[in-house]
This record gives C-alpha cells, structure tokens and sequence, in this order.
C-alpha cells in the first residue's frame, strides 16, 4: 500500500507538495546575474557562469518568483524584479526588437529569434504583472506586440517558430513545441488582461493540432515544414536533441493534454466552446503518451521520446516529463473523477521521491538514463526550476485558469 503522501488530497500529499515548493523556491535564488539575465544553475544550485545566459531561462525565473509573492516566500519580489531586469536590459535587443535567444558568458548576443522564448517573455510579464512589479505592464504589451508582429501567422493559425537576429529571414522550419507554450502563454495573457483573443486564437491553435493528433494515433509530430506539413523523420540521427529530438515526445502529449484541458474549462465557462469533447481528446493524448512512455523498458519512468510505433527510442528520463505526468494526472481526475488519473499520480509522485528528488541539494535532478542514474548529456545540472515548481503547485489549483492567477486568488480544490 503506497504512503499517504504520494494520493492526492490527504493532508501528507498536500504537506509534501509545500515542502517541494519551499525547497524549489530556497534552490534557485541565486539565479539572477548583475545584468539581471538567469544564470544555468548547477547540481547544487550554484550559478553556472561560464553558460550562457538564456531568455526562456530568466522569463522562467520571473514566473516562478512572481508566484513566489502570492506564497508569501521571502524575497520572491526582489528576484523577480532581477529578471524583469534582465529582459528589460541585456537580454533585450533595442535595435531590431523583441528579445535575444540569450547573451554569452560575455554578453555577447546568441544569435536568431526564438518564438519559444518570446511565448516565456508573454508568460513572465503576465505573472510579473499580477503581482504587481515594476514594468511588468509595459513589458507585457511590448511582448505581445512583438509575437503578433513576428511570430503569428493568421493564415495559418499557428506560430513560426524562427527568425534571424535582425527578423529580416524567417525560417521554414514550424515547430509544435513553441506552439504548446504560446497556448501557454496567451492562457495567461487572457486571463490577466481579459484580451479574449488570445484565448480564441488557442481555440483555433488546439483544434489543428488535434487533427495531427488524430491523424498520428495520438502521438503528435512535432516537427513541420513552412506549408505546416509532418515532418515524421527529422532528426532520426539526432534522436535526443533538447529541442527538436526525433519522433514522438510522450511529455510534450501529455503536457498538450493539460493545456487543451485548461483551455477547454475556462471557453466553456465563457459560453465558448462545448469542453466534453476536448477532454476527451486530452484523454486520449494523456493515456496513449503514458501507455507509450510509463514502466515500459524494464525500470520505472517516463521514457522521452518514441517511434510512430510507441517504441522508445530515446529512454532516458527527463524531469520536466514527470513534472507535466503529475500536473496532467491530477488536472485529469479533477475534470473526470476518474480513479486511474489518481492512480498514475500516485505512483508519479512515489518514483518523484524515490528516484528524481535530489534529497542531498535540492531540486529535482534533471536528465537520468534507463537504469535512473543521474546524467547531464542534454540537461546538465538543474537550469530553472518551472517546470518542478508548477508541479508542486497545478495538482491543487482549479484547472480551467492559469497557475499564477489561481495561485494569487487562492483558487484551489
């Protein structure tokens, strides 16, 4: 019989859950550079200097710490107000617009635009503005404005995904993983300034990606060319690359499913949409991923990416699978009341103690292999803390509104 502290809703879990939050919050706070920009942390927290510095990293920062205000955890304002900064300053490109991908060890610009990072800049300024910090307000208007000036292509319903630093050559590639934290980040920004298009547009967003979804047995391509048609074996030599690895990727299934599920929630209580049916989908996304990815190479975890087949191809364990494996299974019971959601979270929560909790430093650890031994051939260290921080946080907050709004106004079940 498993411990108390790994079911959902006994007063153990929720105890376990703030201790997690606390820990994540005391890790990272060293993140912030003289500039502002968020240094890649180590295995013990320490600022990894001699990496770059990136945007979705800091923007990650000053998401965490924004919520970290509504907690009431100390400082959280201050190292907020320090990434603001960095986005504000040196990692802004005040001649051409929007945000560099990041800056050197140097301050050396990286080179190209990303629209994932500027997605994380709409999330960051949309927490940051919640909380009431300096410049959150300016900043989220300048992001918005710059995504739909560059990255939203209305024809297509969908974002871009890349252009060169000066935004004068856009690249072919499309790509499905900007596109998951642009619904993300428009979620957000809906929410915290009631401009319901965005929202729309992630109605419009969610609807073609389910139509892959379908057409692939729910197992979602990631990879498209600029005519958005799959591009099923990109990177079959390069399987485990960070961004664009090769086939299907279980955690990104699953983390659709959540954000498909938040979406659906919060259109149909604005009269917007009929939420049965995308559930449903999300049900779907959800369980052929963990069927696919859960247990199923001899050890426990979450393999990270599969063939069309549901073979795993690449099997090492990534944290920030697990972290959207536990959010999307209790977001899931919640909406159903189903007793498996709150089985798989269960058994989630024990492997996140037993094998990816770094008991000695803090944090979770970020890349592990087949037999759970702690690498760092894609992940090194443990670079932010979002993902695990949200997961100690989405289990216990209503599902159909964004995590900082929920978080601030105390919206859990």
């Amino acid at each position: 019989m498993r411990e108390q502290k790994y079911l959902i809703d006994t007063d153990e879990n929720r105890a376990f859950m703030k201790s997690l939050t606390d820990d994540l919050l005391q890790f990272g706070h060293r993140f912030p550079s003289p500039g502002g920009g968020a240094y890649y942390l180590g295995d013990d927290g320490t600022p990894w200097k001699d990496r770059p510095r990136e945007a979705f990293i800091t923007c990650r920062m000053a998401h965490v710490y924004s919520i970290g205000t509504f907690l009431g955890y100390p400082g959280s304002g201050e190292l907020a107000d320090a990434a603001l900064k960095g986005l504000a300053g040196e990692l802004k490109d005040t001649q051409h617009g929007g945000w560099y991908a990041g800056i050197d060890a140097e301050g050396k610009p990286l080179p190209g635009k990303l629209c994932y990072a500027h997605a994380f800049v709409i999330l960051a300024a949309s927490s940051a503005l919640l909380a009431g910090r300096a410049g959150a307000k300016e900043l989220l208007e300048e992001a918005l404005e710059v995504y739909d000036r560059f990255f939203w292509i209305e024809k297509d319903q969908l974002a871009c995904d890349t252009w060169n630093t000066e935004f004068s050559v856009q690249d072919e590639y499309r790509g499905l993983n900007a596109n998951m934290h642009t619904v993300e980040a428009f979620l957000a920004a809906a929410d915290v300034t009631g401009r319901e298009e965005y929202r729309q547009r992630c109605h419009r967003m969610i609807d073609r990606v389910l139509g892959w979804a379908e057409e692939f047995q729910w197992r979602l391509p990631e990879h498209y060319d600029s005519a958005w048609n799959p591009l099923p074996e990109l990177n079959q030599d390069r399987p485990a690359d960070p961004f664009k690895p090769y086939g299907a990727t279980p955690g990104h299934g699953i983390e659709w499913s959540r954000l498909i599920t938040q979406w659906a929630l919060s259109a149909s209580a604005k009269g917007e949409a009929d939420a049965s049916k995308y559930i449903d989908a999300s049900e779907r996304l959800f369980l052929r991923a963990v069927t696919d990815a859960w247990n199923v190479d001899g050890a426990p975890g979450l393999v990270y990416t599969t063939d069309w087949t549901g073979r795993p191809v690449v099997h090492d364990r990534m944290h920030w699978v697990l972290a959207e494996a536990v959010n999307t299974a209790a977001t899931l019971y919640r909406v159903t009341g189903k007793k498996e959601y709150a089985d798989y979270y269960a058994q989630f929560m024990e492997y996140l103690d037993e094998k990816v909790l770094d008991h000695v430093n803090g944090s979770w650890f970020h890349q592990m292999d087949r037999e759970n031994h702690v690498i760092g051939t894609v992940w090194p260290g443990k670079n932010d803390l979002y993902h695990a921080f949200q997961a100690t946080l989405i289990p216990y907050c209503q599902g159909g509104i964004s995590i900082a709004c929920a978080v601030k106004e105390k919206l859990f079940t």
